[in-house]
Order: C-alpha cells, then sequence, then structure tokens
C-alpha cells in the first residue's frame, strides 16, 4: 500500500507535463513525426515526405507538437526545421523505437 509519503516524490508539477506531452505524443501521426525527427532538423516539405501526407496537415500536429513543448524550429531564410531539443524526449522516442518498432518508425 502506498503511503502518503510517496505521493510527495512526484511534482504534481511533472505529472501533468508529462501527461500533456504524453496526450499530444499517443496520435499515431505526431508519433510517426518524432520518430522521422530523431535527433536531426528536418524540413517542413521533408517532413510531408518522409510521412506521407498533406503539408497543411503536418503544419497542424507540427503546431500541437510545439505547442507542447515538445519540438522546436528554426527559420532559415523561406524554409522552416523543427528538431527535438530535449534530451529526455529523444531517450523517450528511442525507448518507445527499441520497444514497439521491429524495425526503425
Amino acid at each position: 500500500m502506498e503511503t502518503q509519503e510517496n505521493h510527495s516524490l512526484y511534482a504534481d508539477a511533472d505529472i501533468e507535463r508529462a501527461a500533456r506531452c504524453l496526450k499530444a505524443m499517443s496520435h499515431p501521426l505526431r508519433l510517426k513525426i518524432l520518430c522521422v525527427l530523431g535527433t536531426e532538423a528536418i524540413s517542413v516539405q521533408d517532413i510531408v515526405e518522409k510521412v506521407g501526407t498533406s503539408q497543411s496537415n503536418i503544419s497542424q500536429h507540427l503546431a500541437i507538437l510545439r505547442e507542447k513543448d515538445i519540438l522546436n524550429f528554426k527559420k532559415d531564410a523561406n524554409r522552416v526545421f523543427y528538431y527535438i531539443d530535449d534530451p529526455r524526449m529523444l531517450k523517450l522516442i528511442e525507448m518507445m523505437r527499441e520497444i514497439f518498432c521491429h524495425h526503425q518508425c
């Protein structure tokens, strides 16, 4: 049985953030985007080509991932590149690949 003391080991803010991130990542297309990105900074057009859907659809999902602080971006002229800059997120994605993907996601 868990005591009240054990509950204080986890800050509510951390649990809330984890839940928001996992919820955002749980959509199949967003998870595929994250697997495609991995450790690279990739342009929106390259993401569209690798994921295989429309640019407007990808842009909507990228906005959600950005809003939840899962992705960051940089602009270079008229191109936008997205990347994962949190090493913890990269570790989580790598663990999901190992557990759920028979081959690279």
